[in-house]
């Protein structure tokens, strides 16, 4: 039988489609009936949240990848009010914030009727203390007078109507001008290279690897390579000798995955720089120096220990698995200890991390630089060590100051 065109094509959408990770997080939030929904509605140009007179009608947050232009791939979330009342109502009330960790731009909706609650103004001073870019959305002006508000909150007020779109296109104009990816994006390895630079990536294709693709830091490296003007060579581990024989002389750099780096390390010559993916990600989603420092904690855990490791994605564990079942056995053969591990994935991390002596995270590809940032500074905050897979696998094989060997600067942080 033939394919179905419309599932290949439905297909090809999903596989070109911009990662949520790489999108702009926009979050909207308020009180109940503040019109988050009708305003996602018209700022999407689409019927894609339940509008209703009724409060509560959001009853979890929703998101829905999409294209805003001029701002580009958004991931756009209608969140639960704020006000909502009993105990289901405290957890949807926590879910809502829960958003707030990977938000990059948040939109407060207010009824105009209404002005600022007591939960406005509580998420306000929290916008402002995560350092959250955001505006102050005043809602349905075609139907009431513009309450009066603080001035300080000023320069992010806009006032529009969901209903009338009144305003709608000044809000998207505000989104890309507040666009903090266009700000401050940081190159995945692009300052590493010169037009016409030879990277060799070394992908292991063993019972992990996803059937017939890449799996996506994979393929955002050799793209960025392209965009960059390099060259890229993508070799199984067998392949890497005599791939380093033949272009030796012009090789700019090996990337690994770092599972391999035991293997690996023996292959490249102390000439040719060499790093992981994991490690170039910890740098693009994170603060790489943090990281570093977290993995001298490795050769002091104790006894008992307990040690939190965590991944950005949801998939399929298989009795291999990197996170459940080999970096636990590293770490107790490397600290020679018997640490207690625990283990989360996708978006949930604990707000309590006081009783963990560590915490190793992923390279964090399904997830955006705000909710990196978010878990780096509750760790900091805490005081719990952090550090990151392609670091800790290269501090316990002895190589971390030569994998770091691209990023000269940091190489002294190691112990």
């Amino acid at each position: 039988m033939g394919s179905h065109p419309r599932k290949e094509l439905a297909m090809a959408s999903s596989l070109n489609e911009t990662p949520a990770a790489e999108r702009v997080h926009i979050g909207l939030f308020g009180c109940r009936n503040a019109g988050k929904s009708s305003l996602i509605n018209a700022l999407t140009g689409q019927d894609l949240s339940i509008v209703s007179d009724f409060k509560g009608t959001t009853t979890d947050p929703v998101s829905k990848a999409m294209e805003i232009l001029p701002l580009g791939p958004v991931l756009i979330t209608d969140t639960p009010g704020l006000d909502d009342e009993g105990a289901l109502g405290e957890k949807r009330v926590k879910k809502a914030r829960f958003v707030l960790r990977s938000t990059d731009i948040a939109l407060l909706v207010v009824d105009a009727a209404l002005g600022l609650s007591e939960a406005d103004q509580r998420l306000l001073k929290e916008f402002k203390e995560r350092k959250v870019p955001y505006l102050l959305i005043v809602n349905k002006i075609d139907i009431y007078s513009a309450p009066l508000l603080p001035q300080a909150e000023k320069d992010h007020l806009l006032f529009v109507s969901a209903q009338t779109h009144e305003g709608i296109t000044e809000l998207k104009e505000r989104l890309s001008r507040m666009n903090p990816t266009a700000k401050a994006q940081r190159p995945l390895l692009g300052d590493l290279l010169a037009p016409g630079d030879l990277v060799v990536l070394v992908v292991p294709i063993d019972e992990s690897a996803p059937k017939a693709r890449l799996i996506l830091p994979q393929q955002q490296t050799i793209r960025e390579i392209l965009d960059f003007h390099g060259r890229a060579i993508v070799v199984q581990p067998d392949e890497l000798p005599s791939t380093v024989k033949a272009f030796h002389d012009s090789i700019r750099l090996v990337i690994t995955d770092s599972q391999a780096f035991s293997t690996v390390k023996d292959m490249v010559p102390e000439d040719v720089p060499l790093t992981s993916f994991s490690i170039l990600f910890a740098r693009y989603k994170g603060e790489l120096e943090a990281f570093i420092e977290g993995a001298n904690e490795l050769k002091r855990l104790k006894e008992g220990d307990r040690v939190l490791i965590s991944e950005g994605c949801t998939h399929h564990r298989q009795c291999n698995d990197i996170g459940t079942v080999k970096m636990p056995d590293w770490i107790r053969r490397f600290s020679r200890k018997t640490p207690e591990f625990s283990f989360t994935s996708g978006k949930g991390f604990p707000d309590d991390l006081s009783s963990f002596s560590l915490i190793v995270h992923c390279g964090a590809c399904m997830l955006n630089p705000q909710e990196v940032s978010y878990r780096q500074q509750l760790a900091k905050t805490e005081n719990i060590p952090m550090t990151n897979y392609g670091i800790a696998i290269a501090y316990m094989n002895g190589i971390l100051r030569r994998v770091l060997s691209p990023f000269p600067e940091l190489v002294k942080k190691v112990k």
